[in-house]
């Protein structure tokens, strides 16, 4: 461990590079799986929440009763290079994915020379907790966000006389773009405990905003997905409790700091 510590600016760097170098690996390993099976999962990841028998929409009408129709929508590709473009970018996002706990355990591996004893055990645990979240992030983004969006937006006409013809260039770059976010941002909880750890929060300027912060949410909800209640509570709910599970994280921070400036 003290030679860890004792490494040169350079060999940092070489290490470094090499962590980078393994989360390549492990990205174009499981891109490369990705697309070798591109057409079954566009037809039965993305192209399916088209259908109104996508698991989303059948859970929202068996709970609230409110069932929707097949998203009328044909699909169609305006570049000649737009289809293998984005069956490229799907199957790099999705490795990325797919490798993320592998990846954040690369990253915590070169932070975690640097740290005091205290500082390892108090952040014992972050990898997993990083990449239960953002792996919770991505499905709720894909099971509750995009499909409401794309049902709204699909189902929605300024005229009868205007059919909707989605380019593969816009629909796949807003499923990917709003998932891809949706992971990142539930990893709300550990920016808290980052932040907190480091002073620059404290639980009690968490609180103070709390109201502000459920407008900030409201809002969110309201920009994310169609406009109609249900799909706005749905979403603006997780959000919340993302956001008071920051609050305890802050607050539990604090106390075991005072705790450890009490015994010291």
């Amino acid at each position: 461990m003290s030679d860890e510590k004792n490494m040169s600016f350079l060999q940092h760097l070489e290490e470094l590079r090499w962590r980078l170098v393994k989360s390549a690996i492990a990205i174009v390993t499981c891109a490369i799986v990705l697309f070798v099976y591109q057409e079954w999962i566009m037809d039965n990841i993305f192209l399916i929440m088209l259908d109104n028998n996508f698991i989303s929409f059948k859970l929202l009408c068996h709970w609230f009763d409110v069932c929707t129709p097949p998203t009328p929508v044909e699909m169609q590709s305006m570049n000649v290079s737009g289809q293998f473009s984005y069956a490229l970018w799907m199957s790099i996002l999705g490795g990325i994915v797919v490798a993320s706990p592998f990846i954040f355990y690369q990253l915590w591996a070169f932070i975690r020379p640097a740290l005091k004893g205290t500082e390892r055990s108090a952040m014992g645990g972050l990898v997993f907790y990083v990449s239960l979240l953002f792996l919770l992030g991505i499905l709720f983004g894909y099971f509750v966000v995009t499909p409401m969006t794309i049902q709204f937006f699909g189902n929605y006409k300024i005229s009868t006389q205007i059919q909707n013809i989605f380019t593969v260039d816009s629909y796949m770059g807003m499923i990917l773009s709003t998932i891809f976010y949706t992971g990142l941002f539930f990893l709300l909880p550990i920016a808290s405990y980052l932040l907190a750890r480091l002073g620059i929060i404290t639980a009690d300027f968490l609180r103070k905003y709390r109201k502000h912060a459920l407008v900030g949410v409201l809002i969110l909800a309201a920009i994310i997905t169609p406009p109609d209640l249900i799909s706005q509570v749905i979403v603006s709910i997780p959000i919340a409790l993302l956001y008071e599970i920051g609050i305890l994280t802050a607050a539990r921070v604090e106390k075991k700091r005072n705790k450890e400036n009490i015994n010291n």
